[in-house]
């Protein structure tokens, strides 16, 4: 195994690696920095879109552009001429929240959550924005959303609440998107030092955590186990997903920020990993079809 700094990008707030099979290109964002970044497998031919306000997520679209999940809700992002259009903001009425983590579901449709900006009261819903551009809420009584990932066949959605140091999975009905039967997936607490931010599933169905604060990634087998630990260099890391051509590398970000009382982060924080060798892959990423 090996791990390499791909960008020392310094984002104040790396998070949400996402590869695209279609452009062979690695997207992620600076949720403080306000930011889109993209560049191809190595880190090369790298390009940045800014927007208006501290960012959660993006999707890319399949008729082209994205969907951004911005403080104030869903957007489109035209990467044209990086003009930002209002679809919905399902949180209007709630001051201290923002739009946080999300992922397209294997049909299409855009599933992403909210978080207290003080990550300290359960004020947060998690939403799914249909291919028609309808919203619904999914959960609610959220600190913090983190993690949303499916499993390979997409009738299990795995999503953390970071504060709560808890993963849960639900039955996740194809059909329509609802959410059933929640259930504790894995527990942080008392077993891990850190908390569960980002996620992703690879080709086997185990699931993959970054453990924020804790400076690891989690992989867990599909009954809850831990099964591996990969030890990062910085422990800020975020979020992280499977790319390359092969989809066997895992990129992973991390955000430089200071915290925990430290004045100072690690001279790498902030930067892109690439972990090559795990002997996994993973799963392609699917585009909003709305």
């Amino acid at each position: 195994m090996r791990i390499e700094l791909l960008t020392e990008a310094r984002d104040e707030l790396g998070e949400g690696p996402l590869w695209d099979v279609r452009e062979q290109r690695l997207y992620w964002i600076d949720s403080h920095g306000k930011a889109i970044h993209r560049c191809d497998a190595a880190g090369g031919d790298l390009k940045s879109w800014s927007v208006p306000e501290h960012i959660g997520s993006m999707c890319l679209r399949e008729g082209g552009g994205a969907v951004v999940s911005l403080r104030t809700g869903f957007h489109f992002l035209d990467f044209d001429d990086g003009a930002v259009r209002p679809i919905a903001d399902p949180e209007a009425g709630i001051r201290r929240t923002r739009m946080n983590d999300g992922k397209v579901d294997r049909q299409g449709r855009f599933v992403a959550g909210a978080m207290d900006y003080e990550e300290r009261e359960p004020l947060a819903g998690l939403y799914r924005l249909d291919t028609d551009l309808s919203v619904t809420r999914l959960e609610g009584d959220i600190i913090v959303s983190n993690g949303p990932c499916w499993s390979p066949d997409g009738t299990i959605f795995y999503f953390a609440d970071s504060w709560t140091r808890k993963i849960w999975a639900y039955d996740y009905d194809i059909a329509t998107g609802d959410l059933l039967s929640r259930r504790l997936f894995a527990d942080f607490e008392g077993h891990l030092r850190g908390y569960p931010d980002g996620a992703t599933v690879d080709a086997e169905g185990f699931v993959w955590s970054a453990e924020v604060y804790g400076g690891r990634l989690v992989r867990f087998a599909p009954d809850g186990t831990i099964d591996r630990l990969v030890g990062m260099p910085v422990d800020s890391i975020t979020s992280m997903s499977f790319g390359g051509p092969e989809l066997d590398i895992l990129y992973v970000t991390s955000m430089a920020r200071p915290f925990g009382g430290r004045r100072r982060q690690e001279r790498e924080a902030g930067g892109l990993f690439a972990v090559h060798g795990l002997g996994v892959r993973g799963l392609p990423e699917a585009r909003f079809k709305g």
